[in-house]
C-alpha cells in the first residue's frame, strides 16, 4: 500500500471526528429541546427530525448507501451525535413512569428519518424493562417495517432484554423464523447473537444455549446472506454460553452441509470457526472444503420448508395495536 493511499482512512477518520466535535453542542441543546417537548409527541417528532436534518454529515448520508443498502431515509447523522441527542431526552425523562417515553417513542418510530427510528428503538431498549407488552408492540412494528441490517440488529438490543425479562417472549423469537421477510429472520439471529451481551448473568444459562441453538436450527439453510450472517454471530456468540453444544451443533450442520453440497449452510458453520477450539474448527474447516454458495440457490432451513408446506404463520400481534395515551 502506498502512503498516498494509506492515508485516505486516517483522513476519513480525522474528518469525522472533526464533525462531531463541530456538531455535539447542537446534538445536545437538540435533546434539551426535545426533552421540553416530551409531553407533546407531535411536536417532539417534528423537532426531532428537523433537528436531526441540521446535524447531520451528507459524507456519512453517501457512505450509508453501500454500507447498508436499503435503509430508508438515512440521513447521515454520526452515532455520538444520535447518543447526545438520546441522553437529553431521557434526562428529561428521568424519575417518570416509562408512558412519555413510549408516546415520543411511537411517534419517532413512525418518521421517515431513519435516525429519528434509531432513536426511537433506542428507547424501546430503555423502557421494554418497565412497560413491556407496549414496547413489544412497537418492536414488532419497528420489525415489521425494517428493510436494512442496521435497524434490524438495532432492534435485537431490545428483543433480546425482553427475552430475558419475560422468557416465555422466546415464543416469539422462535415464531418470526417462518416470516417471509428475510429482515424479520435476520432478526431472529441477531437476537440470539445480543443475549449473552445485554444481560452478561442471565444471557449466559443453559436455557439461553438450548434455545439459540434451536432458533439457528431452524433457520440454517437460509438462502439470504443476511440472514446467514446473523446466524454465524449467533453461534460466536452462543460459544460463551456453551461452547461444547455449539461445536457439536457445528459438526451436524457441517456433515449435512457436506452430504447435501449446501452452500448456505456451509457458510453459516465456516464463519463460526474462530470462536471454537483450533483442533475442531480445523477438522470442521476440511469437512466443508470445497462446499460454496451457489447464486439462485434455494433456502433449505427447516423453517423454509415448514412454511412452504403451512403457509406463513399469523405475527405475533395479529390483533389492532391498541392506541397510546
Amino acid at each position: 500500500m502506498t502512503g498516498a493511499s494509506a492515508s485516505v482512512p486516517g483522513a476519513a477518520t480525522a474528518a469525522a471526528t472533526a464533525f462531531v466535535e463541530a456538531h455535539r453542542p447542537a446534538a445536545t441543546a437538540l435533546g434539551a429541546r426535545l426533552g421540553a417537548l416530551i409531553d407533546d409527541p407531535e411536536a417532539f417528532g417534528v423537532e426531532l427530525d428537523a433537528g436531526l436534518a441540521a446535524i447531520a454529515d451528507p459524507v456519512l448520508a453517501n457512505a450509508m448507501t453501500w454500507v447498508a443498502p436499503g435503509a430508508a431515509g438515512v440521513i447521515g447523522v454520526r452515532q455520538p451525535l444520535i447518543t447526545a441527542v438520546e441522553r437529553g431526552i431521557v434526562r428529561a425523562a428521568r424519575g417518570t413512569g416509562p408512558a412519555r417515553l413510549l408516546a415520543v417513542a411511537d411517534r419517532a418510530v413512525r418518521s421517515e428519518v431513519a435516525e429519528s427510528r434509531w432513536i426511537a428503538i433506542r428507547l424501546m431498549d430503555r423502557i421494554v424493562a418497565t412497560d413491556p407488552e407496549r414496547t413489544w408492540q412497537l418492536m414488532r412494528r419497528a420489525a415489521r417495517g425494517a428493510s436494512d441490517w442496521v435497524t434490524v440488529d438495532s432492534l435485537a438490543s431490545p428483543y433480546a432484554r425482553g427475552v430475558l425479562l419475560e422468557p416465555y417472549r422466546w415464543a416469539e423469537v422462535e415464531q418470526v423464523v417462518y416470516s417471509p421477510s428475510a429482515w424479520e429472520r435476520r432478526l431472529a439471529g441477531s437476537t440470539v447473537a445480543r443475549i449473552p451481551f445485554v444481560d452478561r448473568t442471565r444471557g449466559r444459562t443453559p436455557e439461553v444455549a438450548a434455545h439459540g441453538l434451536g432458533v439457528v436450527a431452524s433457520l440454517i439453510g437460509d438462502a439470504s446472506p443476511d440472514v446467514q450472517k446473523a446466524l454465524s454471530w449467533a453461534l460466536r456468540s452462543l460459544t460463551l454460553v456453551d461452547l461444547p453444544a455449539v461445536t457439536a451443533f457445528c459438526r451436524v450442520e457441517a456433515d449435512r452441509a457436506a452430504e447435501d453440497g449446501d452452500g448456505a449452510r456451509a457458510w453459516v458453520v465456516r464463519d463460526a470457526l474462530a470462536k471454537l477450539d483450533p483442533a475442531d474448527a480445523a477438522a470442521l474447516g476440511r469437512r466443508l472444503e470445497g462446499i460454496r454458495r451457489r447464486p439462485g440457490a434455494v433456502s433449505t432451513s427447516d423453517a423454509s420448508r415448514t412454511a412452504a408446506l403451512f403457509g406463513e404463520l399469523p405475527p405475533p400481534d395479529s390483533h389492532p395495536m391498541a392506541p397510546f395515551p
